[in-house]
């Protein structure tokens, strides 16, 4: 026993000697971030760049050797940098709120906890605080595997001259939550109408006889559920902490690999970060064969389309726009060709963003 307690305490005296230098180099990393920030400023430069930010992760992940894992590595150093940009300069980010809801999770995976996030009631408020400039940047959902596109998110663009300045997939969860944690007690339940979807195949063979009503958000359902002992909400686990609730069953979305993608919206597009995605929405002419046409240049020039989605135009009665993801930059030659060929044989295109492709997270 004596040889156990001698060795535990050589290792944690090293684990401890370890802990003193790892702080001593994250001041000294601290120290130089404050100095790009000094610099930055006397330049009028950006002082996010998702490109770089991202990059960095991309790197430290391929040079990990272990055992330490890759998700710890990603998620360690987003707090490093987001305490890094809060020394460089205060950095505001608005999301669809209110606290505890997916978005607010996406808007700490991209920002992490230095940021001040301050939530807004409505996708299109948080295009107005960044585009009035009371925040920097702001976060919103664009679609989900399950329940697809939020349409909302993509009609703001065609209302708004704000660019895509990265993205964020995360692993969409639920969670029915109550206060006493007992499926017995659950008399009434509570969500937003997208995550009661991505249920209703758990809810229809567990709780078929049970009344559900929408909620403006996961999160309003479990400040609901926290002041009715016969209410119940289908939320994230962290609501269940914000709101003093019990998880009464874990996982009960229909699909396992349930993800939704968010977008980071702000005024400029970022610098090529090596591995981007573009964005465009455009309008055809009416006549046929013109999607075709439109398509044609990313295959002419070697570009991957990875996503083309259709909207109606709000102010013309059967006249669509199209939503297109595309691999790389809008700077890189061949994607530069593609839209430019684009351009001229449509109605309009815009640019929505080319920012740094965001990790998805592992399939289960």
């Amino acid at each position: 026993m004596d040889d156990v307690k001698r060795q535990l305490a050589e290792l944690r005296a090293a684990i401890d000697d370890l802990d003193r230098r790892i702080l001593e180099l994250l001041n000294e990393r601290a120290g130089l971030a404050r100095r790009v920030g000094e610099i930055k400023r006397e330049a009028g430069a950006r002082f996010y760049a998702p490109g770089r930010e991202e990059d960095l992760l991309r790197r430290l992940e391929q040079a990990n050797p272990g055992p330490f894992p890759n998700a710890a590595v990603r998620a360690v150093w987003r707090e490093i940098i987001s305490a890094s940009l809060a020394l460089e300069a205060p950095m505001s980010v608005a999301y669809l709120g209110p606290p505890a809801t997916f978005t607010h999770q996406a808007a700490l995976r991209r920002f992490g906890e230095s940021a001040r996030l301050e939530p807004a009631r409505t996708i299109g408020e948080v295009f107005e605080r960044v585009e009035k400039g009371k925040v920097a940047y702001g976060v919103i959902p664009v679609e989900n595997t399950t329940e697809g596109v939020v349409s909302h998110t993509l009609d703001m663009f065609l209302r708004s001259e704000l660019k895509i300045v990265a993205e964020v997939y995360l692993r969409v969860t639920h969670h029915l939550l109550n206060r006493s944690g007992r499926l017995g007690d659950v008399e009434r339940i509570y969500s937003h109408p997208h995550a009661v979807a991505q249920c209703r195949g758990w809810l229809e063979t567990h709780l078929a006889e049970v009344p559900v009503f929408d909620a403006a958000s996961t999160a309003q359902a479990a400040k609901i559920a926290s002041e009715d002992p016969g209410a119940a909400a289908i939320a994230a686990e962290v609501a269940a902490q914000a709101y003093g609730l019990r998880v009464v069953e874990s996982r009960i979305e229909d699909n396992p690999n349930n993800f939704t993608r968010f977008l980071v919206i702000g005024p400029e597009i970022p610098d090529p970060s090596g591995r981007d995605k573009t964005s465009v929405v455009f309008a055809v002419r009416d006549e046929v064969g013109a999607l075709y046409r439109m398509l044609q240049p990313f295959f002419e020039h070697g570009v991957n389309l990875t996503k083309i989605e259709s909207r109606p135009m709000p102010d013309e009665a059967w006249q669509y726009v199209f939503f297109t993801d595309c691999e790389g930059h809008a700077t890189e030659p061949g994607v530069r060709a593609a839209l430019e060929e684009l351009r001229s044989r449509c109605r309009f295109l815009r640019v929505l963003g080319s920012y740094p492709q965001g990790s998805l997270p592992r399939a289960r």
